[in-house]
């Protein structure tokens, strides 16, 4: 009998007690240690998961839920989105993932312009998205170093900010060329020029008449990736790109994050021997530009089998609005020979590992946050859906604008209450 428990809890503050829920008869994959309990109770206790395991006892006066054998899992964890801070594509208004005049690049701070009221959180947390890394978006900007990113909540108005500046994030490889002249050598030439200001900062220039590139706000802002306490996430996909970051990285000391990766997989054993994780999207399987010739659709597969992280997200335009598409990738990369919990990893734990908040998110362990989902069938199944989604060890609504005004309609049209599948 695999069976894990925990002593009381103390309640977070500004936290409201959720009481204590028991989900029984339920196929738990844990994502952690215990991997997948066949016939387990899950028990949350003060938004946190008190025990899990197979056979408990019921706590007395526990709100009893039956799986009837269906799966649980960790709420999912999408590792690079626009979520709070990109509204719609085609308002510019609504926009603030990047900053293309502004003389700040590494100082803008995501968290400053998020929106917790975004009408997109609902329609991603519906489908058991429960945190995510909101991120600027480094494509569009007009600096290779496009700022900071935060892990936030999506089941929050208030308490949203799960960790600020989680993450640095910068462009080089194509676009990184196209912003530095035209040529990847001036890239990382502008890029070392930006860490060797910081490293310097406080001494005189060598040539005062040469302008700064960072403003000292800047500079501030870089001082923990060189140290090596903020992960520096570097979009990069072509094979030599990866190796030149890897050598960068090893030289200044920087906790490197490889996002984009199509021809990662083609330097797998430098990667794991660096322990460098890679934000992949397994859809991302053709050569669609030069820098991705190599690209296919089992390359996450050959990165977890030469032990590489692997985390998954979206490369598109769309990953504010179809954040909650992360369990297709995972669907995709184990259709594809990916190992199915190590493909729902990608979007729990690994992204947690990624950002440095897996001590308290991203599996289903005791003492850990209760972001758990319950689903009515397989949740890499794009047909499943969740027949629960717990946030901080409280259920939230499955009410999102898309549900409301799909409930007006089918209301005008006389055909009566929308019925989940599977309800009578």
């Amino acid at each position: 009998m695999k069976t894990m428990t925990l002593g009381l809890l103390a309640l977070l503050p500004g936290i409201a007690s959720a009481g204590t829920i028991a989900i029984t008869n339920a196929e738990i994959h844990t994502a952690g240690r215990a991997g997948v309990i066949a016939h387990g109770t899950l028990i949350i206790r003060d938004r946190r998961i008190d025990a899990i395991g197979e056979n408990l006892p019921l706590p007395q006066g526990a709100r009893v839920i039956d799986a009837g054998g269906k799966p649980v899992t960790p709420g999912l964890f999408d590792a690079y989105t626009g979520l709070g801070i990109k509204e719609i594509d085609g308002v510019e208004e609504s926009d603030d993932s990047a900053a293309k005049k502004s003389r700040y690049s590494a100082a803008l701070d995501i968290a400053d312009a998020f929106n917790p009221r975004s009408t997109l959180i609902p329609v991603n947390r519906v489908e058991g998205l429960t945190r995510a890394a909101s991120a600027p978006d480094s494509a569009s900007g007009g600096s290779l170093i496009a700022g900071q990113g935060a892990v936030i909540s999506l089941g929050s108005l208030s308490e949203w900010l799960v960790k600020p500046k989680a993450a640095m994030y910068a462009q080089l490889g194509e676009t990184g060329a196209k912003l530095s002249g035209g040529s990847r050598a001036a890239a990382w030439a502008s890029l070392r020029e930006a860490f060797g200001e910081v490293r310097r900062a406080g001494t005189p220039r060598v040539n005062p008449e040469h302008p700064s590139q960072l403003t000292a706000e800047d500079i501030e802002a870089l001082r923990p990736v060189l140290s090596g306490e903020e992960p520096l996430v570097l979009y990069l996909n072509r094979a030599s790109d990866i190796l030149a970051a890897l050598k960068f990285a090893e030289d200044n000391g920087i906790k490197l994050v490889v996002r984009g990766g199509a021809e990662a997989w083609l330097v797998a054993k430098p990667l794991a021997e660096h322990q460098v994780p890679v934000i992949l999207d397994p859809r991302m399987d053709l050569p669609q530009h030069f820098e991705s010739l190599a690209a296919r659709a089992d390359a996450a597969a050959l990165l977890q089998k030469a032990g590489v992280l692997v985390a998954f997200a979206l490369d598109d335009d769309f990953s504010s609005h179809n954040a909650r598409n992360v369990r297709q990738l995972a669907g995709n990369a184990a259709a594809q020979g990916l190992d199915r919990e190590a493909a729902l990893a990608a979007i729990t734990l690994n992204p947690a590992r990624i950002y440095g908040v897996d001590g308290t998110l991203g599996s289903l362990e005791p003492g850990k946050i209760a972001d758990v989902v319950l689903w009515d069938g397989d949740p890499l199944e794009t047909t499943s859906f969740p027949r629960s989604v717990f946030i901080d060890g409280q259920e939230v609504p499955a009410i999102s604008r898309q549900t409301e005004l799909r409930d007006r309609y089918m209301q005008r049209l006389h055909l009566g209450p929308y019925a989940k599948p599977g309800t009578p």
